[in-house]
């Protein structure tokens, strides 16, 4: 039956892996609601909420979606599978990775574009064994809503034909949780070559007074790290530049800003001291121990080719259990972003830097975070082409205690 209200909400989908907790957060602007959209008796009860109301619902393993099966899980030719990089070089099946299906040509019944993930689970030279469950299948889960706004009927409709069980599991949530028993191969071949292999320096000798975030996803950013930040507290932005996206009502923050560029750094009206660092030359930060309550790096972390020196050196200027919260989208300059990075899926490059914290052996307490669905605002100067925001994914952790 369907239910005579427009509304938009927030729904995020939390869980825990052996390695880090995981929530995906996202937005349903302009729902015309229907009561099967939603699994248990979510839709009853949001029928009956009122305007902020939160909600929440327990699944087990395999409740939301269908259960992790053993037959999905199968051998075939190593031949089968024929992947290329970006810039046209084969690409390597690497053992607990995720891949699109239609990389396995003339293997299974999947078609040309099927573009949903399998993962390796071994390979040999003429064997792969590919595991076709959903990566979120073996997962218990909580599903909280919240009913942000209530629209007037007479507003344009956004209806939805399928389910909020599979709008919050389907492109990528579960691929960020690392599986104990499975060593994630991101390191092998090359991973760190970047396409200009010049010196940084010479790349950022220019200064880029552009965002590189839409105006909702910097907003979203914000009120991300202010769960980390209280007045007073001195702050490493890491990477910086011309903007620190640092939530304007956390008043008396000390923010260092390391970056490239002079000109970017001295028009950061945040930050109270200024350091030119190159972190590609010398992974060696030029700062004290224990010095920082928190430490952000704002869609950068892809550029990095010596990410494990670099976040133990984080953790060696962290206060004892202080935060190091990483943000980043799907936006970045292609001649300098890793050649690993373009290669993975979004939820994946998650997977990876909790991979760099993990390598580190210096932090506790990881989780990730993804903020998805919300509308791109009028304004943008990709308003024409994108109907989306850009979407904000973070992972953090603390400097073990």
């Amino acid at each position: 039956m369907n239910i005579a209200r427009c509304v938009s909400i927030e729904a995020a989908l939390n869980w825990s892996s052996a390695h880090a907790r995981h929530t995906d957060r996202y937005f349903f602007p302009k729902l015309d609601l229907w009561r099967d959209f939603f699994p248990g008796d979510l839709g009853e009860r949001l029928a009956r909420a009122a305007v902020g109301e939160a909600l929440s619902a327990e699944f087990g393993a395999g409740e939301l979606i269908e259960s992790y099966a053993g037959a999905q899980v199968r051998n075939l030719p190593a031949a089968s599978f024929r992947g290329r990089r970006p810039d046209g070089q084969a690409l390597a099946a690497n053992i607990g990775r995720f891949y699109p299906r239609n990389l396995l040509n003339g293997a299974t019944e999947f078609f040309s574009e099927d573009r949903r993930p399998f993962r390796v689970l071994s390979k040999s030279d003429d064997l792969l064994t590919a595991d076709f469950n959903h990566p979120f299948a073996e997962f218990k889960s909580a599903v909280d809503l919240q009913l942000i706004s209530e629209l007037s009927m007479k507003e344009e409709r956004g209806g939805r034909s399928n389910d909020l069980a599979i709008d919050l599991t389907n492109h990528g949530p579960g691929m960020q949780a690392a599986r104990p028993e499975l060593n994630t191969d991101f390191f092998g071949g090359n991973p760190f070559a970047r396409l200009d292999s010049e010196p940084d320096a010479r790349f950022y000798e220019t200064p880029r007074l552009v965002q590189h975030l839409d105006a909702t996803a910097i907003g979203r950013v914000r009120e991300l790290y202010r769960r980390f930040l209280s007045p007073r507290m001195k702050v490493l932005d890491l990477m910086s530049s011309w903007t620190s996206h640092l939530p304007e009502d956390v008043d008396g923050l000390e923010v260092t800003g390391l970056g490239m560029n002079r000109e970017e750094l001295e028009r950061n009206p945040r930050l109270t001291e200024r350091v030119i660092h190159d972190l590609n030359t010398d992974p060696k930060l030029p700062l004290r121990d224990a010095q920082f309550d928190a430490v952000i790096c704002t869609v950068s972390v892809e550029y990095l080719i010596h990410p494990f020196d670099i976040f133990r050196e984080v953790a060696r200027v962290l206060k004892p259990a202080a935060p190091f919260v990483v943000t980043f989208s799907d936006r970045w300059f292609p001649p300098k972003v890793i050649a690993l990075w373009s290669e993975l899926h979004p939820f994946e490059r998650m997977a990876l830097v909790t991979e760099y914290f993990r390598h580190s052996g210096e932090y506790v307490n990881l989780a990730t975070e993804s903020i998805r669905g919300l509308p791109r605002p009028a304004d943008d100067k990709y308003a024409d082409r994108l109907g989306l925001s850009d979407p904000v994914f973070a992972v953090w952790a603390h400097r073990r205690g």
